[in-house]
Order: structure tokens, then sequence, then C-alpha cells
């Protein structure tokens, strides 16, 4: 078999090494028009802020791709032939495939904004991006990031990395409102002044205005204000890479349409990753997943299909995780950002300190764990996920966060704190007891 593989992200390097296990023999090709080989994609704002070199965000030596037969052609895929099974590139001869995967992953949304065509404004999703970024921001004296999403906060650091004042356009009440519940976007707001970046909320983009030279000297808002941006950031979001797929004919929506087996309207042809749109997520999921974790995901389950052994992929409880400047975020299962009928929410946020816990649970006889967030504490994954799958109740989850803890061992300890204010809160269900704690630091706390 000769599986080939159109993009060498997250989720095309995961299948290509599972198929190598799956089946040692299989040819496998990554054709990549990005890099010459794969990089960690969160670690790219690293790069611009000087933090880490290029050989450093390279999850794996040049060595090992030879090593373990996997063939890098660094080439632009231009069009599909599915009726020969061939692959054009820009510069070197068509690829013959048996099986192909199209990990195409994303760009930048953009609403059609006047004046978004203009020099210094640009999103921030490939390696190209960052380049331009290090090439277009020297010198600049204001900037404005666009969206109050994970990567406009990204854009944010970066530039309060260079000094260079930036203000972010939220069109939300709070922070990420989409996202985050009202507590959780103020410790992050908190986060952005902290740091001096200037943030304002209920407010869109208008229009972008150009100098003579064809860059962007302002922008112009919802408000009415006109603010003076040499640099503008968008972070509105990002769009599946769709040319490539509608060459050969595939069925499209957003995103290439897929089946649970990763499987598109041509035999032989599958997709994962932030191009993929599943036609049928089940009810609570999303239809595209633009996540590195997901992505991940994704390239693994489609590698068994792709070995003959048809895998429908099964996400599990939702996972993220991500950096507000210091401020460490991690997100499980279902936590809405508003009330819910028949769903409750519990918050801990000490009166001194910047970090905060939720849980969030049905309102049913066991209480069941929905979701869980923490901000500037760090849980266990392995502990959370298995929660969720068991269905296990929010009590049972107080009584044993010592056991999801992933703090350092000497960090600040919350969790008598935690149950003391559940405890507090809930006064007609019986007290809550943490058991006792695994590792050096052991207690034993009774309400």
């Amino acid at each position: 078999m000769h599986l080939v593989i159109i993009g060498n992200g997250i989720a095309g390097v995961s299948c290509a090494q599972t198929v190598r296990r799956l089946q040692p023999e299989a040819r496998i090709t990554l054709v990549s028009s990005e890099s010459p080989h794969h990089f960690s994609r969160p670690a790219l704002m690293y790069l611009y802020m000087g933090h880490m070199r290029w050989e450093e965000v390279k999850p794996y030596a040049d060595w090992y791709w030879p090593e373990n037969r996997l063939e890098l052609v660094h080439d632009h895929a231009t069009a599909i032939d599915a009726e020969k099974r061939l692959v054009h590139l820009a510069a070197g001869p068509p690829l013959a495939y048996d099986a192909l995967l199209l990990a195409t992953g994303a760009t930048t949304r953009y609403a059609d904004w006047p004046g978004q065509q203009l020099s210094g404004v640009q999103g921030l999703v490939s390696k190209a991006d960052v380049e331009l970024m290090a090439a277009t921001t020297p010198g600049v004296q204001q900037a404005v990031v666009v969206g109050g999403g994970l990567i406009g906060v990204e854009l944010a650091e970066m530039l309060h990395a260079h000094r260079i004042p930036v203000t972010v356009l939220v069109r939300d009440a709070h922070y990420w409102g989409s996202v985050l519940p009202p507590e959780e976007a103020a410790l992050v707001d908190a986060e952005f002044r902290r740091h001096g970046v200037q943030v304002q909320y209920r407010t869109e983009l208008a229009e972008l205005l150009g100098d003579e030279g064809g860059r962007v000297r302002a922008v112009r808002t919802s408000t009415g204000q006109e603010l003076p941006a040499q640099w503008v950031g968008i972070a509105t979001g990002v769009q599946p890479n769709l040319s490539l797929a509608q060459s050969a004919g595939l069925d499209t929506d957003r995103g290439v349409l897929v089946d649970e087996l990763l499987q598109t309207s041509v035999p032989g042809i599958y997709a994962a990753g932030d191009c993929a749109q599943r036609r049928l997520p089940p009810p609570g999921e999303a239809a595209i997943e633009p996540l590195w974790y997901t992505g991940r995901m994704q390239g693994e389950t489609v590698a068994h299909t792709i070995c003959g052994h048809p895998t429908p992929y099964r996400r599990g409880p939702w996972f993220n995780s991500a950096k507000f400047f210091d401020l460490e975020y991690q997100t499980y299962g279902v936590v809405p950002p508003r009330s819910v009928e028949g769903q409750a929410s519990f918050w801990w946020q000490p009166d001194r300190g910047h970090c905060g816990l939720r849980l969030h649970y049905r309102l049913d006889d066991n209480l069941t764990l929905l979701g869980l967030n923490a901000l500037g504490l760090r849980l266990r994954h392995a502990v959370c996920d298995g929660w969720l799958r068991q269905g296990i109740s929010v009590r049972h989850a107080l009584e044993h966060l010592g056991e999801a803890n992933f703090d350092p061992e000497f960090f600040p300890q919350h969790e008598e704190a935690v149950l003391a204010a559940f405890n507090r809160q809930n006064p007609t269900l019986p007290p809550l007891v943490l058991r006792r704690r695994k590792g050096l630091l052991t207690r034993l706390f009774s309400a």
C-alpha cells in the first residue's frame, strides 16, 4: 500500500506514525508546502518571541523520518485526479496513491472588511504567518488585534514581548464570551491588565484605513473610534482549506465532509484535522474541531481504517488547554458559558490569588459531573477524563481533588478551601470530606 498524506501537521503525522506501526511494509509519503519537516504549531509564537529557534520546535530530529521510512516531499499539491488516483504537484512528478489523507489544515477567516488587503493585516495560523509578522512588525508603534479567542491572546502576548502597545477588540461583553463563564473571563481580563494590554469589549472592527504606501495606518471600530495601528492581527477564527478537496470533486460544506470513519465522498480518500467536517457529529459535538488534540486523535483513528480495520472516530470528553500570558487554562467535558436549565456550576476562587476552579454538574439524583474549568491550577488529564467517562458525581470529584492535582509538589494546595466553600454554599447536602491525598504531602480534611 502507498499512503499519501497531504499536510505534515499533527493530524497527518499522527496518521503516518500509526500506519507505520500497523503496517510496517507500507509506503508512506507526506507532502507539505509549508515546511520540509513537521513542527509543533502551538510553539509558533515562541519563534517570534525569541524564546525558541526553528530547530527547537521540531519534535523529531531530521534522522527520524528516514529511520522510520517516512518519505517527506516539500512541494505544493495542486490537484487530485481521483479517477487515476494521482496527486499532482507544483514542482515534482505526480504521486500515485492507494489511499490518500487530506490533512490540509485551515487558514485565517476574514469578514470582508474594507481595507483587509492592506499590508500589515494578517492572521496567525502558519509558519509563513510568523515569518511575515517578524518582517512587518519592526518599528510598529501601535497594534490592534481583532478577536478574543486563543489566537487573539497569543498575538497580544507576542506583540507585548516586543514592547509593541496593543489594543484587543472583543465583540462580546467579556473575553471569549462564547466559551468562558464571566468569572473565568474576569481572570483572563485581569491578566491582560496586569501586562498592560488594553481590551475594548462590545467592540468590532468596521474598517481598516491605509496610508499612501498601501499599509494599514488605523482601524475604525463599530463604536466609531479611529485607533492608530500600523499592524493589525486578525483572530476571528479559521476556515478549512478546501481547494484541493474541491479539485477532486469531494463533497464539501464549510469543511471536507466525512463520515464517522473520516472517509470522504470518494472511495480511498480520507480527511482529518482542521479541514474535516463530520456529517453527523454526536449531540453536543462540533462538526469541525480545529484543535491540536482532536487533530492527533483523528489522525490516529483514520490510520486504523486505512489499514483495513474500520474504526469510527469517537472523541470522548472534550479537552483543551492554553495559556493566557502566565495564566494556565484547562477545560474538560461540558462547561457552558451561561446557566443551563437542569444543570449547575460550583465556582471557587480564593479571596487573594489568581486562580479558579469550576465544576459543572447535572441536577440529577447523582449530581453527575459534566465538566471542569481550571485556571492557574494544573489537573491530571487521566483523572479528569476518567471521571467524565465514568459519570461520577460532583461530590466524588470534590472529595478526591487531590488525585487530580498536578501542581508541583510544593505549590499551594487548595483542596481544603474548595471543599469548605462547597459545603458553605450547599448547607442542605451532607458535608464533603477530603480523602487522603497520595504523595509526600498528605492531609485529611473534615467539614
